[in-house]
């Protein structure tokens, strides 16, 4: 029992340092924003927005960054029907904050938003930005939960303690300083995180490369020695599958609150931006011990070590192939410093999930939708009492799962077909509306489920072209089962049929409506006739008259009772120091106010 007991020390030791970062954030930054009157619930949220480069690198290279991460990339590496060809995570999401910061993190920063669902609530309504919610909490769950599977897969291999007890402990821990610090714990313990997880992999790679029982890894990238060639490859027949799959990362990487909670924090719109493009360089870097973790896997006479005779794929443990490595090529000190690390910095990363939903939750369902008249105070303590709620919804989820890439596909898919055609559309196209963003939601939800989906054991029914039938043992029961294989790029058909659905049916419904083809009590929606309804959040009401997107662009409003929440969208000082053009930079939405 030693070396179990040596294992728990060393976890002990790193949880400990990141429990200790993230009460220290919490205390150093207690005060932060009082002087400039921000409410303790937006410091909670996105942390005076006074996040700097240093900080703001690490924290939002971490956005991705996780067990998930480390944990999904080594495994995919290591499986032989895929090999690196099919590890897309580390290039897919690099890409994704290249995007992101090219195009989308200057509007949403300029403008002042709190959370990511601000511009559906400003330009389709309060009901609508509920709706969106959603698959936006279903994503940062599955997210959270993914991260905490591979905290239990990677502590199963260290320490001989229940792995149940383990995962409910570490998550515990996470939502304890979440609590307390909100974004700044999250930010800070994002920098330990990082550095633990790059020196653990780090020291640990030399040694396991140079275990007698590891052949070389250029030659197993592209002969069979112990099983396929670790490179991979893509098969003619799955071009599309691998293309439909590299977009849902690339572009379904974007529309998360994990992402913007980090370009909100920022303290400029090119600060949000400079820091998307350093943590797609951090990403990049972070994933290739990762990778060559996953190549030393595929390249070990397994016979040969303290494993035993049956490679982890045979066994069913592809999954943990990270922590395999790490306990059974290297040194015990080594191993639990690498062991130790990681398990820290996945159980810190869980974090940033939890804060995002119950932000999303306290602003824009509870706040901006149900209690307009909310206290400061009254808001922080939903938000405490959703990070629990959230946070044991998403350890519930990680005590039953199966691969970390599954879940972590399945919750890309919900964001990518339903949030992020809209997010294009409320920040580029002027004209959409609600009725455009329902149908919009309807098109893009039914074409992704009609697909199926064979992890979840739900059978499509929309056979794309190009499908197929496949014998697979499912992941939970171990049973051999026939599951149909989509190999038609139906994620991103079904984003594309979404995002032009919301265009079409924007401009029909303002057509009929406009010309008097439709009478316009018959626009229940308030989204068209009646644009100054109390359903759509006009600008009276989101927008303070001393910041830049003027007023003079818009038709004279009647403020109403509310406008108690005239900071709601932004505070007075969030553009002082953006440029010129940004402060002419207006919603896409202000052509709709001149009727």
């Amino acid at each position: 029992m030693t070396i179990h007991v040596e294992g728990l020390v060393a976890i002990a030791i790193f949880y400990l340092l990141i429990l200790v970062v993230g009460i220290w954030a919490a205390w150093k930054n207690k005060h932060s924003g009082e002087a400039e009157g921000t409410n303790r619930s937006e410091t909670i949220m996105v942390g005076g927005r006074d996040i700097g480069l240093f900080v703001g690198g690490f924290t939002m290279t971490a956005t991705w960054v996780g067990g998930g991460y480390i944990n999904g990339t080594a495994e995919y590496v290591y499986l032989p029907d895929y090999g690196l060809a099919w590890a897309q995570a580390p290039f897919g999401y690099a890409l994704s904050l290249v995007v992101g910061g090219l195009f989308f993190a200057k509007p949403m920063r300029s403008r002042g938003y709190v959370t990511m669902l601000d511009p559906f609530q400003q330009i389709y309504g309060k009901r609508m930005g509920g709706l969106l919610f959603i698959p936006a909490l279903m994503g940062e769950i599955f997210w959270s939960a993914a991260i905490l599977s591979a905290l239990g897969a990677t502590l199963s291999v260290i320490v001989d303690i229940n792995i149940k007890m383990s995962v409910v402990i570490s998550a515990l821990i996470a939502i304890f300083y979440t609590l307390v610090g909100g974004l700044y714990s999250v930010a800070y313990t994002d920098v330990v995180q990082l550095i633990c997880i790059f020196i653990g992999l780090w020291i640990s790679v030399p040694f396991a490369l140079t275990n007698p029982a590891v052949s070389d890894i250029t030659v197993t990238a592209v002969k069979q020695v112990y099983q396929s060639p670790w490179r991979g490859s893509i098969g003619k027949n799955d071009t599309w599958v691998w293309i439909d799959n590299f977009c849902l990362l690339m572009l379904g990487g974007i529309p998360w609150q994990v992402y913007f909670q980090r370009v909100l924090s920022a303290s400029s719109a090119t600060y949000a931006q400079v820091l998307s493009f350093l943590a797609a360089f951090g990403c990049l870097v972070m994933a290739v011990p990762s990778v060559l973790i996953g190549a030393i896997g595929a390249s070990t006479d397994w016979n040969q070590t303290s494993y035993g005779a049956i490679a982890p794929k045979d066994r069913d443990q592809a999954d943990m192939i990270l922590p395999i490595v790490l306990q059974h090529l290297c040194p015990p000190f080594v191993s639990f410093f690498g062991l130790g690390a990681v398990s820290a910095a996945v159980m810190s990363s869980a974090d940033s999930s939890i804060l995002s939903a119950s932000s999303m939750f306290a602003r824009n369902i509870y706040q901006l939708a149900f209690r307009q008249s909310a206290s400061d105070r009254e808001i922080v303590w939903v938000m405490r009492i959703t990070i629990f709620v959230f946070g044991g919804l998403a350890t519930l989820m990680a005590l039953v799962t199966g691969t970390v890439y599954g879940l972590w596909y399945l919750s890309s898919d919900l964001v990518y077909v339903i949030i992020f055609p809209q997010l294009i559309s409320v920040l580029f196209i002027k004209g959409t509306n609600t009725y455009g963003s329902v149908a919009a939601y309807l098109f893009g939800m039914l074409l992704r489920i009609g697909g199926g989906e064979p992890y979840l054991r739900m059978p499509p029914f929309i056979y794309y072209p190009g499908w197929t039938t496949e014998q697979r043992i499912h992941h939970m029961t171990g049973e051999m089962e026939d599951v149909v294989v989509q190999k038609f790029p139906f994620k991103t058909v079904s984003m594309l049929a979404s995002f032009l659905g919301n265009v079409a049916v924007s401009y029909l419904a303002k057509y009929l409506f406009e010309s008097g083809k439709i009478s316009h009590k018959y626009d229940f929606l308030d989204a068209v006739v009646s644009k100054h309804s109390g359903e759509i959040m006009d600008k009276t009401t989101l927008v303070t008259r001393g910041n830049n997107i003027g007023l003079s662009e818009m038709a004279p409003v009647k403020p109403r009772l509310s406008v108690t929440l005239a900071a709601a969208f932004k505070r007075r000082d969030t553009l002082a120091a953006e440029t010129v053009e940004e402060e002419d930079e207006s919603s896409p939405d202000s052509s709709h106010h001149d009727e």
